[in-house]
This record gives structure tokens, sequence and C-alpha cells, in this order.
């Protein structure tokens, strides 16, 4: 049986897909394991329920190390998807006696808070939806045009799952702030790969399979004074912001998932690799020619890397690689086998040609430069198979 900290992709694979999802870490699944030995509701007034009940506070605490809070400003909940949803239909649901309510988004969101915002204008909010800039990137000086004496709430991601692109979550949290607004960031993508402190959000979506935790289970961070109206409605668990009884064995996963993570973002020599791998697959990919990365010039996660091959479909070499046990994506997990070009690439301005020819690589923490190096040269033998396949009237140099 492999290691926990393994990926398993059959063979000699070589698995650089972590933005869609990590292996559980052998901390993880240890934690998983005992929660799934406790017995009680942490709702339950005997012993087991005050077993049940301690475990949970415990990584609660540990969470908020991760999320930069006080454990009790950590809502747990069955994902990022669920956590960004709350964030924002939350937050218009909470403040009913202020409308019109206005909300502030960007069109490189990941779907999760897309369709809350769709679901917040169906509850009567507004929304405006920024357009980035070319590399990907989110003026904060949008953002300040952009706000209405009515806007509520402002929605930037941390890092965009696809490029990999960072936004100035910081700034942009200060000119919403400025005019009164909550800011809400979805971190999915950053938690245990950067630090969170400091960052200015009033609250931070996170989800534990993307940090090397468990699937299903997520955290939002809420800061004091927030208002939010829940979602899921019944018990009062979790400060009465998400009823059912918590999923304790994931809970305890998650938070393992995330001390081990911020073990690592205080190694330098992690720090190190985490660069070097992506200096070395870059490297190695530009030997197919004729490749542009999206994203390129803007302040980005070094674990993710998006890049276009002229003349090739993106869907069709993921599919070839996966054949030769290369794990990578066309773009978010959450739209495979959609024939419709990103919405990210999009956005930024990409044409549909060089958008459908875009793969993204990200390695992650048990990924090693030999596997990087294996995986681009796999990539690029491919790539030129591909292209002289290809049709004789095949488009000019995506980067021309």
């Amino acid at each position: 049986m492999p290691s926990p900290s393994q990926p398993t992709t059959g063979g000699t694979g070589v698995y650089l897909d972590h933005a869609a999802t990590s292996p559980v870490c052998p901390e993880a699944a240890d934690a998983v394991l005992h929660g799934m030995s406790i017995t009680g509701n942490p709702s339950s007034r005997h012993d087991a329920g005050d077993e049940a009940k301690e475990a949970l506070d415990t990584s609660r605490t540990q969470m908020a190390a991760l999320l930069d809070c006080t454990a009790d400003d950590v809502v747990f909940t069955g994902g990022g998807s669920e956590a960004d949803a709350l964030a924002i239909c939350g937050t218009v649901l909470a403040a009913a006696d202020r409308r019109p309510v206005h909300v502030i988004t960007t069109a490189i969101e990941h779907s999760a808070v897309l369709e809350s915002c769709a679901m917040a204008r169906e509850l009567g909010a507004e929304i405006t939806i920024l357009v980035p800039d070319s590399r990907g990137w989110i003026d904060p000086q949008d953002v300040r045009r952009a706000l209405r004496p009515h806007t509520v709430l402002v929605s930037v991601m941390h890092a965009n799952n696809e490029t990999g692109v960072l936004q100035p979550i910081a700034d942009i949290a200060h000119i919403a702030h400025e005019a009164g607004a909550l800011m809400h960031t979805d971190a999915v993508q950053t938690a245990g790969k950067i630090s969170l402190a400091g960052i200015g959000a009033d609250l931070v979506s996170v989800s534990a399979h993307k940090f090397y935790g468990p699937k299903g289970v997520g955290a939002l961070k809420v800061a004091p004074g927030v208002r939010l109206s829940p979602l899921i409605r019944g018990g009062s668990q979790e400060r009465g912001l998400r009823a059912g009884t918590e999923n304790v064995p994931g809970v305890l996963g998650m938070a393992a998932a995330a001390t081990a993570a911020l073990k690592h973002l205080d190694d330098p020599a992690y720090q190190e690799h985490r660069h070097a791998l992506r200096t070395h697959l870059l490297k190695g990919l530009e030997e197919a020619g004729d490749i542009a990365v999206n994203g390129e010039g803007a302040p980005t996660l070094p674990e993710t890397l998006n890049v276009s091959f002229t003349a090739v479909r993106g869907d069709t070499l993921v599919d070839v690689l996966a054949v030769h046990g290369i794990c990578v994506s066309a773009g978010s997990a959450c739209h495979a086998g959609s024939d419709e070009p990103s919405h990210v690439l999009t956005a930024m301005g990409i044409g549909a040609e060089r958008a459908r020819s875009a793969v993204r690589f990200s390695p992650g923490r048990t990924t090693t430069l030999e596997a990087v190096r294996l995986a681009a040269a796999r990539t690029v033998d491919v790539v030129g198979k591909l292209r002289a396949l290809g049709p004789a009237d095949a488009p000019q140099p995506i980067h021309a």
C-alpha cells in the first residue's frame, strides 16, 4: 500500500495536479483514524460528548494558527465551496436591513465564488464583476472605483487556481474597509503554501484537501463583529452559523494537516525547493518551443504553472500524458470535460485558441526535481508528436 504522503498514479507515474487535490499526509491520516475512534457527539452532555468537543476545540486552535485568527473565529464547513457560499450569501442575507446591497468580485474567481455571487443576485444583491489585466492581476484601484455607498462585501481570491497569480489582498482589504465593506478572500490555493498572516480579510475560506488533508471538510475565518446568516439551519453548532453534527474525523485530519503545513512554511530548505521545482519544470517545457506562460509577469505561487502550447489542444495533451503516467490538468478540476475555453484565461484577454491549448502543472511537497524533469521531457516529446499529427493550417504561434 502506498504511503499516504505519496499520490497514487500507477506504475512510475508523476502527479503534478496538486492544485486540484493533494495526497493526504501521514499526520492527517493518523488524525482521521483517531477521530473515527471518538464515539460521542460534540453537542452531547456526557463524557463521550466531552471527548469529541475537546477534540474539536483543539482542532479549532490548530486551524486558527493557519488562518491567523483566534479559535473563536473558526467555523468548520463541508469544504471550500461551502465556506465561500457562507461568506458571500451569508453576508448578503445578514444585510437584509440595508437594501440595496452591493457585492464586488472578479471574473477570475473559482466557480464556487462566481456561483455564490449568482445566488446572491437572486437574493437581491447587485453584483459588480471586475476584469483583470492581461497578467490576471486585479488592480486595487479598480476595486476603489467600483465601490458604492451600499457595497457590503468585496470578494477577491488570494491566488488563482488556474494560473497561480497572487492578488494584492491586503491593499484591497484596506480599500474595502475604508468604504465600510467587508473583505472576503478564497484562500483555498494559498492555505498551507504561503502565510495568511496580515492579509486583512474579514472572511477567509480554506479547504483541507488542498493542503494535504482529507476531502469534504473546510473552514471559514469569520472575524469578530462580522454578521452572517447561516445557510444550513437546524442546530446551534458552529456558533449557529453551520447546523449539523460536526465531521470530527475530517476536522481532526484538517487540523493535523494545517499544523504540518505550518512547519513547512518555516523551513527555508522547503521554500527553496518550491521555487527550484518551478524553475526546472519551466526550463524543461521550454524545449517544446512555441509556448506561452499564462500569468507571466505577475506574482505567482511557484506551485502553479499554466502553459499554452501552440497548435496542441490542452485536453488532448492531458489525456495523452495520462497514458504516460503524467497527471496534469487542462484547468480547474471543477470544469473537466468542458469544451469551453477557461473563463479565467478568457477574462485575461487570451484568445480561445491559446486558452484551449493551456495545461496546468502543479507540483507539490512530495514532488522531486527528477519527477519534474521526467514530466517535462515526456511533455516535450508528446507535444512534438501531436504537432506532427496536426492539420496543415495549424494556428500561428500563440505568443506572436
